[in-house]
């Protein structure tokens, strides 16, 4: 059998099991599944298959490479740009052991097609769940993302956190999807307490 036969019976059998959603991202309201949930059992079903998924890492690019461990020259090579992390109060190693663990993740979900919570395409229009004022009504999930960074930029996380914590979840969870994970975690680490 082909490397990408295997790997798609590895797919199947993967998508056959019952995996639970351990992580939660509290400021969308949705659960998601972690590294952890989804790895073991999908290094099994390769071991069974005769796959071995390699990860790898350069300045400019994450790396998965599926081979095929009964045809050396079979193998399939999935990519992701590299991004950064700002987390607040870690040393410059965590920083990076952090983006390295959110690209295996991002990498994996993608080798074996996991379906996760997609807050752009589940939400309903802005104005669906709120009534913002006309100027925000018209803006899309996009255009008040960049609103947002910038204020994080000029260092008003408080006010951005404070003004989103006002919106729908749907609306949040449209906005959130288009903030890179800097600004995220800028805004979680000051998101008013409920």
């Amino acid at each position: 059998m082909k490397v990408h036969a295997k790997l798609m019976q590895a797919r199947i059998k993967l998508h056959g099991l019952e995996i639970k959603k351990s992580g939660r991202n509290e400021f969308a309201k949705y659960n998601y599944m972690e590294l952890g949930d989804f790895l073991i059992p999908t290094q099994q079903i390769f071991a069974e298959l005769g796959l071995c998924g390699v990860v790898s890492f350069t300045a400019d690019v994450a790396t998965l490479t599926i081979t095929d461990v009964d045809d050396d020259n079979g193998s399939i090579v999935i990519t992701s740009p590299m991004g950064s992390a700002s987390l607040k109060g870690c040393h410059e190693v965590q920083q990076i052991g952090a983006v390295e663990s959110y690209q295996r993740r991002y990498l994996w979900v993608t080798a074996m097609e996991i379906v996760e919570h997609d807050a752009i395409d589940s939400s309903a229009p802005i104005g669906d769940d709120e009534k913002p004022s006309k100027k925000a009504e018209d803006m899309s999930p996009k255009a008040r993302a960049t609103r947002i960074a910038a204020g994080v930029k000029d260092g008003d996380a408080k006010g951005a956190a404070l003004a989103m914590s006002g919106w729908g979840e749907k609306t949040l969870n449209a906005v959130w999807a288009h903030l890179d994970v800097a600004t995220q975690d800028k805004l979680t680490a000051v998101w008013p307490k409920e």
